[in-house]
């Protein structure tokens, strides 16, 4: 895959490829399934968070994930509604959260995968007569996908719609290829985050051993409408 300095390709990449057949069980007794494998994203004592999208007209319909180590802990970002299913728990996107818990991996790592259904199949929420708010959607994520400069710096601002406020930003470095990054290859991408005037500035920093590697990082902004 070509790098640039933002790299736009990297969601379509996620969309397109596919986990090996037995691999994962993200399609496991789903008639009609899309198997997507995303990157591997480094994990963290910190919580890490990534977003991998289906194709369009499609929406999730399971998950799973395979870790560098067993000392990672993997769950997913979940609507509320009944019943628990694909177009009312899920949408086109998944959002993982992992987070190192245990053990000594010194590049621990973790790759989602999702299994996409056709979007036709899923439910739709009733409004309620209730006095209280149901659970909605109070904030809106805008994912970025960012390339590294192998041998150099890259600084990133990320910003909410003009209409909306900063409310979090969190980021991930991520690999593509068959398999986890070694512990020499995770620490050749460095990022440093803050958080001012209500945007999101990532300094970037890759080694030269970071060329050939595939490597980019995820910016996740939660914005929030006036």
């Amino acid at each position: 895959m070509r790098r640039s300095a933002v790299l736009a390709a990297v969601a379509c990449a996620c969309a397109v490829a596919a986990a090996p057949a037995g691999a994962t069980t993200e399609c496991r007794g789903l008639q009609v399934c899309v198997p997507i494998t995303g990157p591997w994203v480094l994990a963290a004592p910190g919580e890490v968070q990534f977003q991998l999208a289906c194709p369009k007209r499609f929406v999730v319909g399971g998950l799973d994930a395979e870790l560098s180590s067993r000392g990672i802990d993997v769950g997913f970002v979940g609507r509320l509604g009944s019943p628990v299913n694909p177009g009312i728990t899920t949408s086109k996107e998944a959002v993982f959260l992992g987070r190192f818990v245990r053990g000594r991996d010194p590049a621990p790592s973790f790759r989602p995968h999702i299994g996409c259904v056709p979007a036709s199949g899923g439910g739709q929420r009733t409004p309620t007569a209730y006095t209280a708010f149901p659970p909605g959607k109070a904030v809106e994520r805008r994912v970025f996908q960012i390339g590294v400069r192998p041998g150099g710096t890259l600084r990133y601002v990320g910003r909410c719609l003009r209409n909306e406020r900063l409310a979090a930003a969190t980021h991930a470095v991520a690999f593509y290829g068959d398999a986890p990054p070694t512990a020499t290859l995770a620490h050749t991408v460095t990022v440093a985050q803050r958080v001012h005037a209500g945007r999101a500035e990532l300094t970037i920093h890759a080694t030269s051993a970071a060329s050939g590697a595939h490597a980019f990082v995820q910016l996740d902004l939660l914005c929030v409408a006036l």
